[in-house]
């Protein structure tokens, strides 16, 4: 286990302070942005409710209550229970951190960064992606970089958003899963 949390640092190290560029200094932490995202979220929920009406709006449900459990299981259990510092509040990585946004409190493992994204990715994936087989890929790059992005801004190791992205993408697909027997079931009774 020391070595993988070595491991974990030294490959922070790399992709905070060595494999950087101007460019992605500028990017990311606007990327990693949750307020950036706001159009796409707009245009998901306008683009549910427009082209799969009542479908569209459980669906939505659905996706928001991903959102909720995966958001509780990271931040509310498994952060407080594992309770790892973050790399921009570790005296011992002071050194090495360049950190490119505020550092904020709250522990690090895992990601709610990466296990939000990645659950409502594959939620969609799983719903969506079944008519718009594209759109998987998409969605895809945009949880893994904005995962990404976390640790590239300094706030997170790469074992916690590689932890949330694995929690994520099981949550989202559980939830799509509940998702498709709700909607068999709904059915059923019409």
């Amino acid at each position: 286990m020391n070595d993988l949390l070595q491991f974990d640092q030294h490959l922070f190290y790399l992709i905070n302070s060595v494999w950087t560029t101007d460019w992605l200094d500028a990017l990311m932490p606007l990327w990693r942005s949750k307020y950036l995202w706001l159009p796409f979220y707009v245009f998901l929920i306008s683009f549910l409710l427009i082209n799969f009406g009542k479908k569209g709006f459980f669906m939505l449900l659905f996706a928001l209550a991903t959102i909720a459990v995966s958001d509780t299981l990271s931040s509310q259990v498994i952060k407080k229970n594992v309770q790892r510092v973050r790399p921009c509040n570790d005296p011992r990585m002071a050194d090495m951190v360049d950190l490119k946004i505020k550092c904020g409190g709250g522990y690090s493992y895992t990601s709610s960064h990466a296990t939000n994204h990645f659950a409502l990715a594959f939620f969609l994936i799983f719903t969506l992606g079944i008519r718009f087989r594209w759109i998987k890929w998409v969605l895809i790059f945009w949880a893994s970089s904005i995962a990404y992005g976390q640790v590239y801004v300094g706030v997170h190791y790469p074992l916690d958003v590689i932890s949330g992205g694995i929690l994520g993408m099981i949550i989202g697909i559980l939830m799509a899963t509940f998702y498709g027997s709700f909607r068999e079931q709904k059915l059923a009774f019409e």
